[in-house]
């Protein structure tokens, strides 16, 4: 067995799973108990492997392929997923995870749709250097936008922080009250910036999805408004919601596109989504 690539048993070391098993349509939440309450919006649904932080579960909506893997928390893990994924046959990634708002007109359960990320963990730096960017996939960026808005949900979006940490790294105290310059202004300092968010994955997702070609993006639901000293888990299923509808969306725009031999969507080819023309 190669240490290059290492496998077990013919699969794919980490995550469990062979090329072909699961679909090209990935949503990834870090809690591997969220896997199955996406898996809950399905029309079918079974687990098709679990490993340490990974649980992979795939089955259909509206008789297309879907899957959901956990990713555990932050950019180390989650570049194990999306390196794991992409051998499996996966092209477009969606996070699907919670967030802690910085801004004061976020809501606890609001979802926040990622345009993109600040990279403030050590992960995507494997792969890129600092000024290179860590942006949605546009196409799935409208599509959760989309989802969204057929949803009738709140939502905001723009540019979250990814962190390794989840105290001082996100201005939190530390044990014993410790901080120390940098966590004292780090919100203070982003919130100037516009960022509307800490979370822990998506910089790491973005980065790597881009340089190898994959679609990605990531809708996390509001569990904290650090201005008001807020916290609570709302919101969960809302973001899993408007994952799996972003999905339905991207898949008919995808059979969208192959029907006129095109490869990338465009708002005057939009105008001949079944959708549009319902309204």
């Amino acid at each position: 067995m190669a240490a290059e690539e290492p496998r077990r048993g013919g699969a794919l070391y980490h995550l469990g799973i062979r090329r072909g098993e699961i679909a090209r349509y990935v949503l990834l939440p870090g809690d591997p108990d969220r896997v199955p309450l996406i898996a809950g919006l399905w029309d079918e649904a079974r687990e098709l492997a679990r490993h340490r932080e990974f649980r992979i579960w795939t089955g259909r909506i509206g008789g297309r392929p879907i899957s959901a893997c956990s990713t555990g928390i932050g950019a180390a893990s989650t570049s194990i997923a999306v390196e794991e994924l992409a051998r499996a046959g996966a092209d477009t990634l969606i996070r699907v995870g919670s967030t802690g708002a910085i801004q004061p007109e976020i809501r606890l359960g609001d979802l926040v749709i990622a345009a993109a990320a600040m990279r403030l963990e050590a992960a995507s730096g494997d792969y890129a250097p600092p000024g290179y960017p860590a942006y949605a996939s546009y196409e799935v960026l409208l599509a959760l936008i989309e989802a969204a808005e057929s949803l009738g949900l709140r939502y905001h979006v723009g540019v979250v922080a990814t962190t390794d940490s989840f105290y001082l790294g996100q201005g939190r105290r530390g044990y014993r009250g410790y901080e120390w310059s940098r966590s004292r202004k780090l919100i203070e300092d982003l919130r100037s910036m516009r960022i509307l968010s800490f979370e822990m994955e998506t910089s790491a997702l973005y980065t790597i999805s881009s340089i190898y070609g994959l679609r990605a993006g990531s809708v996390c639901a509001v569990f904290a408004n650090r201005l008001r000293d807020e916290f609570e888990v709302v919101g969960e299923e809302d973001a899993a919601r408007v994952g799996v509808e972003a999905v339905r969306i991207l898949q008919e725009w995808d059979e969208l596109k192959g029907g006129v031999g095109k490869s990338s969507l465009y708002p005057s080819l939009l105008g001949r989504w079944p959708r549009l023309r319902e309204r």
